[in-house]
């Protein structure tokens, strides 16, 4: 039987207007359809954990074999009626038992709903690329990162990270910059996979993201003007018609963990299996 996963936005309704504009898809649309690539048959519902609308009740997300949480510009660190609501879902996801994973924003918001908490990123913008994400002890054997090696570079845009994690919860993976790239979350019911970048992202998407906050990136040092942000962002989009192009790979500092699908998905077609076979309930 297909699985049934929801994927829950947590970007306002004029953020997700924004990123089509710009990107051709909101961040839950796109995700949606990253998921659809791995499994053609997954029966897929969206929901936004922002927008009061709409709230699910425990009983509702109990029915979900896997819910996902896309990335977003949220900052869980700040008090505002929209970090309020998506703790709150997350909270109901918790007490569903129902498995879920989260990429960049939406671990923030299950780190918080858990009682972790977060703040604003010490050395500024990860932007393009998280480089020499490390496994932990405990992510060496997690499978979640089954199949990455013990380094790796994974696509990432974000300002914000976890600053402390949760009781019941495991850094899985970091990097110099960013404590907390890779954790499990176990609170109450539930459990929750969830990395601070974004596995599902292509190429071509972090092209549109960099011009999208070019202004940031040459404030922060990260490029001379927004003319070097169109070139870095040009040869991304080139290496994604032709993930074969060797030479803008080595030119970008790239390797086969980013421009090949199959092991830039990898967390994502962990998770999968794991809420296929159920062994997400498991200990670790």
């Amino acid at each position: 039987m297909p699985l049934r996963v929801l994927v829950v936005a947590s970007e306002t309704a004029e953020q997700c207007e924004a990123r089509r504009e710009y990107a051709g898809a909101a961040s839950h649309e796109s995700y949606a359809e990253t998921l659809r690539q791995l499994r053609p048959d997954l029966k897929i519902e969206s929901v936004s954990c922002v927008d009061g609308a709409f709230a699910p009740s425990v009983e509702d997300l109990e029915a979900f074999d896997g819910i996902f949480f896309a990335g977003s510009p949220i900052q869980m660190h700040e008090d505002t009626p929209e970090t309020r609501l998506a703790a709150a879902f997350m909270t109901r996801v918790f007490d569903s038992g129902t498995p879920s994973f989260g990429s960049c924003a939406g671990l923030q918001i299950a780190a918080v709903a858990a009682g972790g908490t977060t703040g604003s990123r010490s050395i500024g913008l990860e932007a393009a690329f998280a480089r020499n994400i490390t496994k932990t002890d405990e992510g060496r054997i997690h499978p979640l990162l089954y199949g990455r090696p013990l380094v790796w570079m994974a696509p990432a845009m974000h300002s914000s990270v976890v600053i402390h994690l949760p009781l019941g919860a495991t850094v899985l993976a970091r990097n110099p910059g960013t404590p907390v790239e890779a954790a499990e979350i176990r609170h109450g019911r539930g459990v929750f996979w969830g990395v601070q970048y974004h596995p599902e992202l292509t190429l071509a998407e972090i092209a549109s993201a960099l011009r999208r906050q070019a202004e940031d990136l040459v404030k922060e040092g990260l490029a001379l003007d927004q003319a070097g942000v169109e070139d870095h962002a040009g040869r991304l989009e080139t290496l994604a018609r032709d993930p074969n192009r060797s030479d803008l790979a080595w030119q970008l500092g790239l390797d086969q963990e980013v421009t090949e699908a199959t092991a830039r998905l990898r967390e994502l077609e962990n998770f999968l299996h794991a809420i296929e076979t159920q062994s997400t309930r498991l200990p670790l």
